[in-house]
């Protein structure tokens, strides 16, 4: 009897210890696989961290041959256009860790690839003493043009290829120098502007008008309205919780068909249709613009602050279709509903790296224009467009407009509860070479079409 309970106390304690060692297995698989990629890249990781002393990191270039971001030969980094391409590039920091391209592109930079890093100490006896170059999709012209004409305010921009989904430009001001990001870093931190944030991507802001288009769409998509309905805007819309909406400056546009209210920005016209549309309506273009999805890769976009659509009252409802309420978007994901009226309802994945190129100049990786999402109808984006057209012709947007270049837009001039109006101007323009999609803010700016719309304008020229 003895021998038997010692028999079956030692069988429960194997397959205790064979459940152990099971889920002891299956914790490194998971590490090993699912987590292998986030602890290569997290700047705490001494491995990593051991392994760039010792290599001397891949350049940061432009399109067009800039270099953005380099090693001294001596030791350090080096960033020639400092501020300027500072959102582009990050920083790579010992002590603070790492931001943009220099993190999230680090094993790249560091001449690994992402399999190759997780060979652990094995990595490091096969490591090149090069990393490898990271050959960006950015236009020095767009970039320059871009942080000149922000220099000075709060604001973003980002420029995109409508076809390709490459960014052309990306800028956030008030911006930090990388040069000097770690010896200034407890004054960045603290500064009341917040310099380190990037706001074309972690930005959030009421859209304004410029959520308009978006709104036409849905309403000639579900047919609540079509291109001859002649809405009466008499400066205000009356609701029937009691609320209203007015026009801004209290302005009055009459008798005005669609095409005519998005070039006026008429908000008496887009709160009714907001009305009609409804909640579940309104949300679904929402919905299949992107607004609520992630791009991933090298663009970490904070997700945009969408309002419960399906519980809007009348006022919220009317609010949101004129870009109010507590609808929050980034410049990003403005600017990639801008490129969908521009591409014949498609949005293309926005990337930041078109290749990666080894020391020896071997192409380690190219990046090939994805599409991101199928968000409206050709038909619908072509009207929305020719409207944004007459925006810039003759609207409220005409400082946008590009002698002999074709540019669509929409002005906006958000509301905002802790200051001075945010102006806002989206749209696009037919290039020689390419058709570009764009957006910009400048906080605190007042009329989009006086504070943002020249900055489009400059960009463009720049690009001509």
């Amino acid at each position: 009897m003895a021998d038997w309970k010692l028999k079956r106390n030692m069988l429960k304690a194997m397959c205790l210890l064979l459940a152990l060692c099971g889920v002891l297995a299956l914790h490194i698989v998971y590490i090993s696989v699912f987590k292998a990629d986030e602890l290569a890249e997290n700047p705490l990781n001494q491995r990593t961290a051991a392994m760039q002393k010792e290599v001397l990191r891949g350049r940061i270039i432009t399109a067009d041959g800039k270099v953005l971001a380099e090693n001294l030969p001596e030791g350090g980094r080096r960033y020639p256009w400092g501020e300027a391409a500072a959102s582009v590039t990050g920083y790579n920091g010992e002590n603070i860790g790492g931001a943009g391209l220099e993190a999230h592109r680090n094993m790249e930079l560091m001449g690994m690839s992402r399999d190759f890093s997780r060979l652990g100490p094995v990595a490091q006896l096969l490591q090149a003493d090069k990393g490898n170059d990271l050959v960006t999709t950015i236009d020095s012209r767009a970039q320059e043009a871009a942080y000149e004409a922000l220099s000075g305010s709060r604001g973003a921009a980002v420029v995109l290829d409508a076809q390709t989904g490459a960014i052309l430009a990306m800028v956030s001001t008030p911006a930090y120098d990388p040069n000097f990001v770690e010896s200034d870093w407890q004054h960045l931190r603290d500064r009341e502007d917040s310099p380190l944030l990037n706001r074309a991507v972690q930005g959030l802001y009421p859209p304004g008008s410029t959520i308009k288009p978006l709104v036409a769409a849905a309403a000639l998509g579900e047919n609540v309205t079509d291109e001859k309905e002649v809405f009466d805007c008499s400066g205000r819309l009356e609701l029937a919780d009691g609320s209203s909406i007015g026009e801004y400056q209290g302005e009055v546009h009459g008798q005005i068909d669609l095409k005519e209210a998005l070039a006026e920005s008429c908000n008496v016209t887009f709160g009714a249709l907001g009305l009609r549309l409804g909640g579940r309506k309104l949300g679904k273009y929402f919905e299949d613009l992107g607004f609520q999805q992630e791009i991933g890769g090298e663009i970490l976009m904070e997700g945009s602050h969408l309002p419960k659509f399906d519980s809007l009252g009348q006022g919220d409802l009317a609010q949101t279709a004129i870009g109010q309420s507590s609808l929050l978007v980034t410049p990003m994901h403005m600017a990639l509903m801008a490129s969908a009226f521009a591409n014949d309802g498609n949005i293309m994945k926005p990337y930041l790296v078109q290749k990666v190129v080894s020391s020896k100049g071997i192409a380690m990786e190219n990046t090939r224009p994805e599409k991101w999402r199928s968000a409206l109808e050709p038909f619908l984006a072509a009207i929305i467009d020719n409207y944004m057209e007459q925006v810039v012709q003759g609207g409220t947007g005409t400082a946008a407009a590009v002698r002999g270049i074709r540019v669509t837009g929409k002005t906006g001039t958000a509301e905002n509860a802790s200051g001075e109006d945010h102006a806002w101007f989206i749209g696009s323009a037919q290039l020689p070479s390419r058709k570009i999609a764009f957006a910009i803010i400048v906080e605190n700016g007042g009329s989009g079409g006086r504070a943002a719309a020249p900055i489009a304008r400059q960009i463009i020229e720049s690009m001509n």
